[in-house]
């Protein structure tokens, strides 16, 4: 990954980047406010069930069968793309991962614009169509493309206004536009330029409430709105006290999923609730054990020692945090486990930065930004060559 050094990258855009989101665009499609879907809209539901399960072959499985039954429609395209996403979220973030993200993103833009072309679109046409262009939007920020990136935005939100505007009561698109008007409000430097350039400055508050509402009220991208929310409140608002039920939420409807257990606790470790923070610490340890494979009780098992090292980090514990990351880093597993690789790497980077040896620290950012595979934590490590890491700052959560 050499060629991200000498790239500055906005703090908003890094949580953008490594956010572990499905779907910012909903989760559904064919269904009126009232919540009366198909069977082609429970199987996406399931689908997205499995996503956020970390089952990606089930998903697999699933969403190629729901593009075989329609070739045309833009929802399967979608939420195949949302395969892809979903792995590199959780660790899978290699060349040929995200060349087969782009190209199925692509597939969902062609898709809907096909439809559009020939006047049979309907206003979940424009829901896919919105969504699709946002994530390459921000592949396009990713390469530093501001301008066209912003370009990119700016027809998503279009897209997406023109389906509210189709189906007034439709509050699943609320989950894109809420998080159009939060991150426009938190941009800085070139793309701050930008959002008064196209005179859409955002709104912190009024994102903050339509992701309450989609979150509250939306049939179909509820779900998905309260794990945006808990992202904002756990790494961009400090505001633990909300976090928390959207963490406890997701921790226990999602138990195949250790990420889940881990933003758990660590919402406990922010909040000062250490028996429940132990509690959780132990769930990890236990369902490890019970796993039927040895790889699988190695995963488990890691995401404990890394809750463990985020609670050290948090009290200021750094060599038993060292310890525990030396632990996670003896047992490491490219082709299963790669985010055990890359962030242990960074929070090894993060604890010398705290400890004041900033050249040392700076040894371990170039190793992850090196790496064949770094798992979404390159972009946190640019962030941290650029600005050293502060203690009790939320990105030492990540």
């Amino acid at each position: 990954m050499k060629n991200f050094h000498k790239i500055t990258l906005p703090l908003i855009l890094v949580f953008l980047i490594i956010h572990p989101a499905r779907s910012f665009y909903g989760l559904e499609r064919e269904t009126g406010p009232a919540g009366k879907g198909v069977e082609g809209d429970r199987d996406i539901v399931r689908g997205i069930e499995y996503l956020y399960n970390w089952e990606f072959d089930k998903a697999e499985k699933l969403f190629r069968g729901i593009m075989r039954e329609k070739p045309m429609d833009p929802a399967g395209y979608f939420y195949y793309s949302m395969i892809s996403w979903s792995r590199m979220a959780a660790g899978f973030w290699t060349s040929e991962i995200v060349r087969e993200y782009e190209e199925r993103i692509d597939q969902t833009i062609y898709a809907a614009k096909q439809i559009i072309e020939k006047g049979n679109a309907d206003s979940f046409t424009y829901f896919y169509l919105g969504g699709a262009l946002g994530f390459k939007g921000r592949f396009q920020l990713m390469e530093q493309k501001w301008f066209s990136s912003y370009l990119m935005a700016n027809e998503a939100i279009k897209a997406l206004k023109r389906c509210l505007a189709m189906d007034p009561d439709n509050r699943d698109v609320l989950l894109g536009l809420g998080i159009y008007d939060y991150y426009m409000a938190r941009f800085s430097g070139v793309l701050k330029f930008l959002t008064y350039v196209f005179l859409h400055r955002g709104n912190r508050e009024a994102g903050l409430r339509k992701l309450h509402l989609a979150a509250d009220e939306a049939v179909f991208s509820s779900l998905e709105a309260k794990s945006v929310l808990l992202y904002i409140y756990l790494f961009m608002e400090s505001d633990f006290r909300k976090a928390r039920p959207l963490a406890e939420e997701l921790a226990e409807r999602f138990r195949n999923c250790p990420r889940h257990a881990y933003l758990q606790g660590l919402t406990y470790i922010r909040l000062g609730m250490i028996p429940e923070y132990r509690k959780v610490l132990n769930t990890l340890y236990e369902t490890g054990r019970k796993k039927g494979s040895e790889t699988e009780v190695s995963i488990w098992e890691n995401w404990g020692r890394y809750l463990e090292v985020s609670y050290h980090i948090f009290y200021n514990s750094y060599h038993e945090a060292r310890s525990l990351l030396n632990e996670i880093l003896a047992k490491r597993d490219s082709e299963n486990n790669p985010y055990m690789i890359a962030w242990p790497l960074l929070k090894m980077g993060m604890i010398h930065d705290l400890e004041g040896r900033r050249g040392k620290a700076l040894e371990y950012y170039d190793r992850v930004l090196w790496m064949e595979n770094g798992a979404g934590a390159q972009f946190l490590a640019q962030r941290f060559i650029e600005e050293p890491p502060q203690k009790g700052e939320p990105l030492l959560g990540l």
